[in-house]
């Protein structure tokens, strides 16, 4: 059967995807990731060394719509899209770290607070992490939740809502509809995983080019570079009062920085093929993951590992979903469609991305400019880069690759 990714084009093309390869390039996705999920540790590529039927079916989520997964991968003309949220989910074990969200007038309700649209491209394949405002006023679709009952169509509300009403089949249809683009596979994981997570690899590395003081969140870090894990990573992912104006808009540069970091450590070889850490790690990811049921077949787990295993850093790239502010609240923000059209056609046309915004003191990060290059084992010449096919996003899109160094802009100066 023939797939795509952006619904208005029909589909017609088979791709060839290679045979199964080794652990190494297993774990390399798994790496990956971790990385893009910041808060919980997804690992797909783990799931190959667990048992689906008995640990992950178990929790599967069906997603409304969804055509049936083929069985080579390469048929979804443009590549495929997976959803991916962080909830903030008040688990016993935690529960003491958020404070009124779990004990007070605010403790009812899960929300969808980090959610993130990861696009994998055809080949030359290259990943693209775009990620949305909690706050952003869109439309929430009816949805079916866990029991089967259809929830109400509401024509604005936060997108951190999706959940409460629905849950993941919620969020990934709120999003689908969002962006036009077809959603393959979806997961929804728990704020709590970030503390095993970054213990497990020893810590992740963080710039700040001031120092944050948070009294929200209780993070007090002076500026510097610093290896987080934890409680701190925790506060460090939930910051933001601490960063840029404050805004939810700043937090997201500030996770993305973090992101990019774990993903440089996991693909380098201080973690890579440390058989031990991965499988911790994937554990970790497992007890905390709820999947769509398209997540659950370990042959798809393998061909998905194998689409990203060679992806260099300068195409991984995060970006921000882009928006304005809501007339009707100054706390909200509205989608600016015409700059996500932007992205989106430039996704669909397998595109290098250019990042032409410039970070600013509202922002949650500022660029660094490298002082060496960085060391990616995958990266190779792309012959396919060329000024035909590289995309100079509009400047309200905010964002960067993995190749960049970022550093937090703490608000205390």
């Amino acid at each position: 059967m023939s797939q795509n990714t952006r619904r208005r084009h029909t589909i017609a093309r088979h791709g060839q995807l290679g045979t199964p390869g080794t652990l190494g390039q297993l774990l390399k996705f798994i790496a990956i990731g971790l990385a893009v999920v910041l808060v919980s540790g997804l690992g797909v590529g783990a799931y190959v060394f667990y048992d689906l039927s008995s640990t992950v079916s178990a929790n599967a989520v069906e997603i409304e719509g969804q055509d049936p997964i083929p069985p080579d991968i390469g048929e979804y003309e443009g590549g495929f899209n997976m959803v991916l949220t962080g909830v903030d989910t008040c688990e016993e074990k935690y529960k003491d770290l958020f404070g009124a969200r779990c004990t007070g007038a605010d403790a009812e309700g899960t929300l969808n607070d980090v959610n993130l649209l990861v696009h994998v491209s055809q080949e030359p394949r290259r990943i693209t992490v775009v990620s949305f405002p909690r706050d952003l006023m869109v439309p929430i679709p009816s949805c079916t939740d866990k029991n089967g009952n259809a929830t109400s169509a509401m024509s604005k509300q936060p997108l951190n809502t999706a959940y409460t009403d629905g849950g993941l089949n919620c969020v990934v249809k709120t999003i689908s509809e969002l962006t036009d683009q077809e959603i393959q596979f979806a997961a929804g994981v728990t704020f709590g995983g970030v503390i095993e997570i970054t213990n497990a690899i020893g810590g992740v590395d963080v710039c700040l080019a001031n120092p944050i003081k948070d009294r929200y969140t209780g993070l007090d870090m002076p500026a510097g570079t610093h290896t987080i894990e934890g409680l701190q990573a925790l506060q460090f992912l939930r910051t933001r009062h601490g960063v840029g104006d404050g805004s939810d808009l700043g937090r997201i540069g500030n996770q993305q920085q973090y992101m990019s970091s774990l993903a440089r450590k996991m693909i380098s070889g201080e973690v890579l093929g440390n058989v031990p850490v991965m499988l911790k790690l994937a554990n970790t990811a497992i007890q905390n993951l709820e999947p769509s049921e398209s997540l659950t077949n370990p042959m798809t787990l393998v061909q998905i590992a194998l689409a990203v295993k060679s992806v260099p850093f300068e195409d991984i790239v995060f970006v921000q979903y882009p928006n304005g502010a809501d007339s009707a609240d100054p706390n909200k923000v509205v989608p600016n469609y015409t700059a996500a059209s932007a992205l989106w056609d430039a996704l669909e046309a397998n595109a290098q991305l250019q990042i032409t915004h410039e970070n600013n003191n509202n922002d949650g990060v500022v660029v660094q400019e490298p002082t060496a290059p960085v060391e990616d084992p995958a990266a190779t010449p792309d012959p396919a880069a060329t000024p035909d096919n590289v995309v100079a996003l509009p400047d309200s899109i905010k964002g960067n690759s993995a190749a960049q160094q970022t550093c937090s802009n703490g608000n205390v100066r």
